[in-house]
């Protein structure tokens, strides 16, 4: 007899940064478990690809675009949700930026702005806005993607590795403080995952070779990879766990 700790009928689920790579993923997997998915991120035509393709393979979802880094489009998104279902589920927040790759002291203001006010502000305002609906509803789940840069950080990517580790932390306030309502919240930390996102690591062969000689599995990791554990933080399966910041990296921070 199959498990139903990982059914989703009759959720809502809200993912940003879901139009490619490791929040696409998440989409396509929560939707095969039947939560009706928000499919969001910048663009639209690329949301809405992505939510065209979960509803051909039988699941059920919807595009919304959001830059999470602008405060106005996340009071629109929030408006939208509010308005067309009522309540919020889970909120997977994934979206995140790292215009800046270089030596940490030639770090400018524009690119620290632009990766605090996505990857610390945005995360944390858009956590407040689905707590609110989880609250009132009776609890939900959220869960932020990190990433290992939070527990070493990453060469030539300091002001996006800060950010990373101040998501970890988010996500210990938010789950004291919110446990209460119900609300449980916990991170996703990938290591080394082959995305656009992550491109100029990959372009990189020296860099490239260096990264995958520390991972003790020996490989990167797909994209597809890290939406196994997101489940598990979303469903029942995860019930009383919360706080929890959960490493996927091939053994990488050993």
């Amino acid at each position: 007899m199959a498990t139903q700790l990982f059914d989703l009928t009759g959720k809502i689920a809200l993912v940003s940064g879901a139009s490619r790579g490791i929040g696409e993923e998440i989409a396509k997997l929560l939707a095969e478990q039947s939560a009706h998915v928000i499919v969001s991120s910048r663009k639209i035509d690329d949301c809405s690809a992505v939510a065209e393709g979960i509803r051909q393979a039988g699941g059920s979802a919807e595009a919304f675009a959001c830059n999470v880094g602008n405060m106005e489009q996340i009071a629109q998104l929030f408006a939208h949700i509010q308005k067309t279902h009522g309540k919020l589920d889970i909120c997977v927040n994934n979206a995140a930026t790292n215009p800046y790759f270089g030596h940490v002291l030639d770090t400018d203001l524009g690119a620290y702005n632009k990766t605090v006010e996505v990857n610390i502000r945005g995360y944390f305002f858009m956590s407040i806005e689905a707590g609110k609906l989880m609250r009132d509803h009776g609890g939900g789940a959220i869960v932020n993607t990190a990433s290992v840069n939070a527990l070493q950080p990453g060469p030539m990517q300091g002001i996006y590795s800060i950010t990373k580790a101040a998501v970890v932390n988010m996500t210990k306030v938010f789950a004291k403080e919110c446990a209460p309502f119900g609300i449980r919240c916990n991170a996703l930390l990938p290591g080394l995952t082959k995305t656009k996102f992550a491109g100029a690591l990959f372009s990189n062969d020296d860099i490239y070779k260096i990264a995958v000689q520390g991972i003790p599995m020996g490989r990167h990791a797909e994209p597809s990879e890290m939406a196994g554990t997101v489940l598990y933080l979303v469903s029942d399966a995860s019930s009383y766990t919360t706080g929890e910041c959960i490493v996927v990296d091939g053994g990488m921070t050993i």
